[in-house]
């Protein structure tokens, strides 16, 4: 008997994807994340990482993970709740509370798991969460797992937030206000200092995903909350290790006890193996890079001006980024995906980003600049995207 298979139509999909000009194939990292990288045996400008502040190939990290697996081996064989916390990772929580100045953090396996098991592990299905319409996937799937009422408001617009919370005046149930704290497609800075606001005046709790603010905005890259000064006044702060730290991993900050509680309550948490200690030690390099070394992020700040400012001139537009994560927007996803094609040939690594990413006609080559690329290399860049854009009549 021939057995049907029943996964049959994953491939017909398929299909259809590579017919619209969407389909994406891994392209293969042949060494270290630097500026100039290695892609499918192709050296390339790479534009496409979150290597914000050169740290994910920076020798003290190294040093620090060879070092980890030395004295503690490759891995910690349990979760952190049964036998796999070491005290180093009890250190880089104190660390990181310490540096977001807060009483406490929980470190998680990736900023996803962060996002999603706080939000399921908070709310339950009595409780309302009021989030931005652009918030990372990360959120939304937290939000579904809650079983929480989700209630969309629109892009930045801290009023439609305050319409959503005043319309749940005397409903049961908890209120958390979400947003992304810099906008991983876009590249805009969430409206905080106002979202703080509406949630003080209706209580609810505010949250904030600090992913691509974490070693961006604020003194020594402590993000969005600090940049805008308003310590004390965000519930929670969630942040990666793995964008501008380097390495990988998420962290949680708030107070004692609601990380205490994330510790009991929090899935990802309780049923992941614990950090391995070269990520750990790793992490806690970059922590002090992110301390000793501000002229990081003021070269990171210095080549995001020139570049955004290069493109400009160029005719290119950058929607409404004002961080380095710098959109080039070029309307339907086979055009965007074409182009980003087109650039790898020539030497350049730009993602294409369409549809679900980012909504139909607003497809996207998401460029991100580092602290590490020379203005030889941005110059060689900015050369590429517009020859290639004109000739395919982008520009």
């Amino acid at each position: 008997m021939t057995r049907i298979d029943p996964l049959a139509f994953l491939g017909e999909q398929l299909k259809e994807f590579r017919a619209a000009g969407t389909y994406q194939r891994l392209r293969e990292l042949q060494g270290p994340c630097e500026p100039i990288s290695i892609y499918d045996g192709k050296e390339l400008i790479n534009l496409a990482s979150n290597n914000y502040l050169g740290l994910a190939n920076h020798p003290k990290l190294k040093e620090a993970a060879i070092d980890a697996v030395r004295k503690f081996g490759a891995g910690t064989g349990a979760v952190r709740t049964i036998s796999g916390t070491l005290e180093m990772h009890m250190e880089l929580e104190r660390r990181i509370a310490a540096f977001k100045h807060v009483e406490a953090c929980v470190v998680f396996q990736s900023g996803f798991t962060a996002n999603a098991g706080t939000v399921s592990a908070v709310l339950g299905k009595d409780d309302h969460v009021i989030s931005d319409e652009l918030n990372h996937a990360s959120i939304i799937d937290g939000c579904r797992l809650s079983r929480a009422k989700i209630h969309v408001f629109r892009h930045a617009d801290a009023a439609g937030a305050e319409e959503k919370l005043a319309a749940l005046d005397g409903v049961p149930g908890r209120r958390l206000l979400i947003t992304d704290g810099v906008f991983s497609m876009d590249g805009d800075i969430g409206p905080l200092p106002a979202l703080v606001e509406v949630a003080e005046k209706y209580g609810a709790i505010m949250m904030i995903d600090d992913a691509h603010s974490s070693g961006v905005l604020g003194r020594n890259g402590r993000g969005t909350v600090d940049h805008f000064h308003l310590h004390g006044r965000v519930d929670i702060q969630v942040g990666t290790l793995s964008k501008a730290v380097g390495v990988l991993g998420g962290y949680v900050c708030g107070s004692r006890d609601f990380i205490e509680y994330l510790y009991h309550r929090a899935r990802p948490f309780l049923f992941s193996t614990s950090h391995p200690p070269a990520v750990t030690a790793a992490c806690l390099a970059a922590f002090d890079l992110l301390e000793s070394e501000p002229e990081r992020i003021e070269a990171l700040w210095a080549n995001t001006r020139y570049f955004k400012e290069q493109l400009a001139r160029l005719g290119f537009n950058t929607g409404r980024s004002e961080t380095p994560i710098t959109p080039i927007m070029v309307g339907e996803a086979s055009a965007a995906h074409a182009f980003s094609k087109a650039l790898f040939e020539e030497g350049l690594f730009a993602t294409g980003i369409g549809f679900p990413t980012v909504p139909q006609g607003k497809a996207r080559i998401r460029t991100i600049v580092t602290a590490t690329h020379t203005r030889e290399h941005l110059d060689k860049a900015l050369e590429i995207l517009a020859r290639v854009a004109k000739r395919m009549g982008i520009l």
